[in-house]
C-alpha cells in the first residue's frame, strides 16, 4: 500500500496510506445514454514572459491535449467556460483562440463534441453598457462561434446583471440574441455563489421570479434552446425546472453537490451534464457513466457517490476559487508538469484545503497513477517548506 506524509494543520507530519488503486478507463467506444460535457481548464505556461495578473500566458499544447484526454473518456468539452478561468484571467481574446482551436482539434476525433460559452466579456467591465450594446456583444461572439461550426452556451453577463432594471430587459436581450442563432442555444444559469457580480440575474433573487422569467425566455424560443444547465447547487431547485421543461429541451446539470443523484434521475426524468467537476474526476464519471449506459444503476452509483465528498470539498465557499483545485488535480494527475495557474490562482487556496483535496481524490478512486500522485504532491509540499 502506498503511503505519505501529509502535513497537519499544525504544521506537524502524519501518515496516510492510499485507499484505492489507479483508476482505469471502460469506455471503449460505447454509446452513452447521457451527454455529458466536462467544462476543460486551461494550463498556465509558466516560461514566457508576462505579467501573471494581468496577461494570461498558455501552454497551448498541454491544453489541447487535456481536450483529447476527455474526449478518449467519453465526455464532451464545455470550452471557454468558467472552469477555463472565463472572467478570472482568461478574457474574449484568448477565449477566441480557445474556442478556434478546440473545434479544429474536435474535427480529428471520432468523439469531439463540444459547446463554447459566449458571454459579453469583450465590454471592458470599468463601465456600464446599453442593453443594444450587451446585445451586439453577444451576438458577435455567437457569430464568432457558429462560424466555425460551434454550437454556443450563452453564459451569463456580469454587463447585464450590472445593466438590467427588470425581468423584460433580460427577456429582450435573450429573445434578440436567440432568435439570430443558426444552431440551438443552451443557456446557462449561474448562480451568486460563483459570481457574486451576478446576483439579482433575471431581474430578482426570488428563485420563483427568476424561473418565471427563465421559462418564459425558453417558452417563447423552444426550437432555438437545446437546453439549460442550472448552477445553483440545490437539486430541488433543479428539479423544479427540469419538471417544467419542454420535452424537447434538455435539463444539464450544473450541480457540483447533487451530480450522481441528478444525473441518474427518477421516474420523472433525468439530468444531463455540464459540469466543471468531471473535469478533476474524469475518469471516474466516464466509467459511472458507461454503467449507466449498461442500465447498471448500482454500480453508476458506487463509482460517483465517492466523488461527491472531493467535489463538495473542491467546490466549497468562496466557490469561485473551485478552479484551483481542479488544476491541481490535473497536476498530480499528470496533466501539466507544474502547478501554476493563469492569473496566479494556485494561491486562491490554502495548503490545508489541497491536502484535504488528496486524501478526498484517494478515496474518490480518481488518481491515474498513485504513485505519481504522491511523487508530486511530496514535490507540492516541498515547495511549501514542508518535508518529510
Amino acid at each position: 500500500m502506498t503511503a505519505i506524509h501529509l502535513p497537519t494543520t499544525a504544521g506537524l507530519g502524519e501518515i496516510y496510506s492510499l485507499r484505492n488503486p489507479a483508476c482505469a478507463p471502460t469506455f471503449k467506444g460505447q454509446t452513452l445514454n447521457r451527454i455529458a460535457y466536462s467544462a476543460a481548464h486551461v494550463v498556465a505556461s509558466p516560461f514566457l514572459e508576462n505579467d501573471p495578473w494581468l496577461t494570461p500566458a498558455i501552454d497551448w499544447d498541454s491544453t489541447m491535449a487535456y481536450r483529447q484526454y476527455l474526449w478518449d473518456l467519453g465526455l464532451g468539452v464545455a470550452e471557454a467556460m468558467d472552469t477555463a478561468q472565463r472572467g478570472m484571467g482568461l478574457g474574449w481574446s484568448e477565449a477566441k483562440i480557445l474556442i478556434d482551436r478546440t473545434l479544429a482539434l474536435a474535427k480529428h476525433h471520432p468523439n469531439g463534441s463540444v459547446v463554447c460559452g459566449i458571454a459579453t466579456d469583450q465590454l471592458p467591465e470599468k463601465k456600464t453598457y446599453s442593453l443594444a450594446e450587451i446585445t451586439d456583444a453577444y451576438v458577435e461572439q455567437c457569430a464568432f462561434v457558429e462560424e466555425r461550426g460551434g454550437q454556443a452556451v450563452m453564459m451569463a453577463s456580469r454587463a447585464l446583471a450590472a445593466t438590467a432594471k427588470s425581468p423584460d430587459d433580460y427577456v429582450r436581450v435573450y429573445d434578440i440574441v436567440l432568435k439570430q442563432a443558426h444552431r440551438p442555444v443552451v443557456l446557462h444559469w449561474l448562480g451568486e455563489m460563483f459570481d457574486e457580480k451576478l446576483r439579482g440575474y433575471w431581474g430578482s433573487t426570488d428563485f420563483e421570479s427568476c424561473l418565471k422569467a427563465v421559462m418564459g425566455i425558453i417558452s417563447a424560443h423552444t426550437s432555438k434552446v437545446e437546453g439549460i444547465k442550472l448552477s445553483l447547487l440545490d437539486k430541488d431547485k433543479e428539479l423544479v425546472l427540469r419538471r417544467q421543461l419542454p420535452p424537447s429541451v434538455k435539463m444539464f446539470t450544473g450541480d457540483d453537490f447533487n451530480y450522481a443523484e441528478l444525473i441518474e434521475g427518477d421516474d420523472a426524468g433525468f439530468s444531463h451534464a455540464l459540469l466543471g467537476i468531471f473535469d478533476a474526476i474524469a475518469p471516474a464519471a466516464s466509467n459511472a457513466l458507461v454503467a449507466l449506459a449498461q442500465r447498471d444503476a448500482h454500480r453508476f452509483r458506487e463509482i460517483l457517490d465517492p466523488t461527491v465528498p472531493l467535489s463538495r470539498h473542491i467546490f466549497k465557499a468562496p466557490t469561485q476559487f473551485y478552479k484551483t483545485g481542479v488544476v491541481f488535480l490535473a497536476y498530480l494527475n499528470g496533466h501539466q508538469r507544474h502547478f501554476q495557474m493563469v492569473g496566479g490562482l494556485q494561491s486562491a487556496r490554502s495548503v490545508a484545503h489541497l491536502v484535504e483535496l488528496f486524501r478526498l481524490a484517494d478515496q474518490a478512486g480518481v488518481f491515474r497513477d498513485t504513485d505519481l500522485a504522491c511523487q508530486r504532491m511530496r514535490t507540492f509540499l516541498q515547495s511549501v517548506g514542508f518535508d518529510k
